[in-house]
């Protein structure tokens, strides 16, 4: 540590003395936080790159490009800063709410997207995610993940200037912008990959190129096939025989994060997205972003650490952009990615696929214990809840969880590809299979909520079950994130294969253009759209007003009852005094199930239903209809 301590000094000097000598106006905040974060940042920096003799210089030169960010940075997002160093825990608050869509099929262009700004303070969105939106190879884009340009917009949807403008709008009615940041890779028509390819050798160790099958075949014999129908391995040959690192897929090719220049690069873009009034980057393939001979290549520490050094360069430079995690692995690797030194929000792709996996089974079992087991995440950040995304539906429940309750993972996932593509017997849901095989029964699953739930069989079991799903990811803690489209009960596209680029990629079923003629009987409760809609509306407005509901620590609460899921929110006080907590019940069963009274021996008899604001005693047991949910304030007996 003394050792660390003497090289902090000396790197703080060295930085120190090349601001002085630059021609930069920072002002005192930067100074400050530079003060505050820089021991940090030298160390994680230091950990990464200390092994090479101009580490030094390329912190420094770091530090530099954070400082004319700062300086480039407008004033009404440093009035963000400011305010949300007075209010960390912002996006905790139990008003928060989440939409994502697809620029293009929602909207059209940016300026359709400012159109629906009203819809989206109707709705109560404070969270808007458009999903990939920068330029990329057409028409193979991987849905916009092959990013050529972090710096422009893809024309067909607007320009860079409307995008910085659509989110000083959505700012100006109290939504945040969420969007991709593709760190992991770039498209091979990227500026930096077109120099790489051309043979210059500054580009070409942007990325982890080899002469020969050398080196590809020694990584590889550690690291898994992602894609395998789309390319064996994970290197594809370029057009002059050299061999280039493509985790996903031909077209998309991984940076080079032993290489620090591809670290300041990054930052760069990172920070010129956040000036934009980005407020949210979802980092997208965190598990994968760092490579080292003889390892899986996935979940390294050195992944952490990169995380960790870019928040340290926002802390300097745009100190109110939070991270968003998007890692589809075991759940205990996605729980290391959580933390306020790295990803302070990060999906729950866990609860998703067993909400699923509950309405398949009709048994909370699997759910009820990862909620007890795996739902607590620490202080200062927050799940992302969905019932669905953009992507396909994998089934990432941990095998030695499953086998504490007698299910066989593999068998288990088996039924549950066949269940959901209408392969099993008596199965409601409309899935569509993704990359799937046949003789395995390995799949994964597309299809739209509505779809997925047996809106094409049974229309109003089909709502019961949309809105139960959606009553967990809403009430057990975090931010709730709606794909735009199920709030009105939208089905597959089944024509998704007719358009260029999406022939052999199911995941377009679940990604439709704008349900027009849905939207328009939204206020309708008459129709399938309006009671789905009238259903979410009422647990936003509810959520919104529940104290309890803020934040994410939830304690389990046991019913008994396999076809029962129960979980406990606590909260603030009541206003009698008494300290009350929201007990959430959901029947995921097809009958009624009703729980005794001694399962509630520890409240008092009085509780109210915040949903439908019906009083119920619980000394006298509480019977659920299929498919119900409630929402119990509760307080505890005396």
């Amino acid at each position: 540590m003394q050792e660390f301590a003497s090289l902090d000094e000396a790197a703080r000097q060295h930085v120190a003395g090349a601001l002085a000598g630059a021609d930069l106006n920072v002002g005192p905040d930067f100074t400050q936080r530079l003060q505050r974060h820089f021991p940090d940042l030298c160390r994680l920096f230091y950990s990464l790159y200390g092994a090479r003799s101009d580490w030094l210089d390329q912190l420094t030169a770091l530090v530099l490009q954070s400082a004319r960010s700062w300086q480039d940075r407008p004033a009404e997002l440093k009035a963000v800063d400011a305010e949300r160093a007075a209010n960390s825990g912002w996006f905790l608050s139990n008003g928060m709410l989440g939409g994502v869509c697809y620029v293009d099929r929602y909207a059209e262009s940016l300026e359709g997207v400012r159109s629906r700004i009203p819809y989206f303070k109707e709705l109560g969105l404070t969270y808007l995610h458009l999903m990939p939106l920068f330029l990329a190879p057409e028409p193979h884009s991987d849905g916009g993940y092959a990013v050529s340009s972090y710096r422009e917009v893809n024309p067909k949807l607007g320009t860079m200037e409307q995008l910085q403008s659509l989110a000083a709008e959505l700012r100006a009615n109290g939504i945040s912008l969420v969007v991709d940041f593709i760190f992991n890779h770039t498209s091979d028509e990227h500026e930096w990959a077109r120099r790489a390819a051309q043979g210059d050798p500054e580009y070409s160790d942007y990325y982890w190129i080899f002469p020969d099958r050398t080196m590809p075949d020694a990584f590889e014999q550690d690291v898994r096939e992602i894609f395998p129908e789309n390319h064996a391995g994970s290197f594809i040959q370029m057009e002059d025989g050299r061999w280039v690192w493509a985790t996903f897929h031909t077209y998309q090719w991984d940076l080079n994060y032993s290489n620090p220049d591809v670290f300041r690069a990054m930052a760069g873009e990172m920070l010129f997205l956040a000036n934009q009034g980005v407020e949210i980057l979802r980092m997208g393939a965190v598990a994968f972003i760092w490579k080292e001979l003889g390892t899986p290549c996935e979940n390294l520490p050195e992944a952490h650490t990169l995380l960790q050094a870019f928040n340290a360069v926002c802390r300097l430079a745009a100190p109110s952009l939070l991270f968003k995690s998007e890692a589809i692995v075991h759940p205990d690797e996605v729980a290391l990615y959580i933390d306020p030194a790295e990803c302070q929000i990060s999906y729950n792709p866990l609860q998703m696929a067993l909400i699923w996996e509950s309405l398949a089974t009709r048994d909370v079992s699997l759910l009820a214990q990862a909620l007890e087991r795996r739902h607590n995440i620490p202080e200062g950040t927050s799940w992302v809840n969905y019932v669905r995304s953009h992507d396909d539906i994998g089934w990432t429940f941990a095998d030695e969880d499953a086998a504490e309750l007698g299910i066989n993972g593999f068998d288990h996932r088996r039924f549950l590809n066949s269940f959901f593509v209408n392969r099993f017997p008596g199965s409601f849901a409309r899935g569509v299979p993704f990359q799937d095989n046949p003789k395995t029964g390995d799949c994964r699953i597309s299809g739209t909520t509505a779809s997925l739930c047996g809106m094409e069989v049974d229309p109003a079991e089909a709502v019961e079950r949309i809105l139960l799903a959606h009553s967990v990811a809403f009430s057990t803690g975090g931010i709730p994130l709606l794909y735009l489209g199920d709030e009105v009960g939208q089905v597959n596209d089944y024509g998704f294969d007719r358009e260029a680029g999406h022939e052999t990629d199911s995941r377009w079923v679940h990604r439709p253009h704008f349900p027009e003629e849905q939207y328009e009987h939204r206020l309708d409760p008459s129709t399938p759209e309006g009671a789905v809609y009238a259903g979410l509306k009422r647990m936003v407005q509810v959520r919104a007003g529940t104290p309890e509901l803020a934040g994410t620590r939830l304690i389990g609460f046991q019913t008994n009852n396999r076809g029962v899921l129960a979980y406990q929110r606590p909260g603030s006080s009541a206003p009698a005094g008494k300290k009350s907590t929201v007990l959430a019940l959901a029947n995921f069963s097809d009958q009624p199930q009703t729980l005794p009274a001694e399962t509630f021996a520890g409240y008092s008899a009085a509780a109210v239903d915040l949903l439908s604001e019906a009083e119920l005693q619980l000394d006298e047991g509480v019977t659920l209809l299929p498919r119900q949910y409630v929402w119990l304030r509760v307080t505890p007996s005396l």
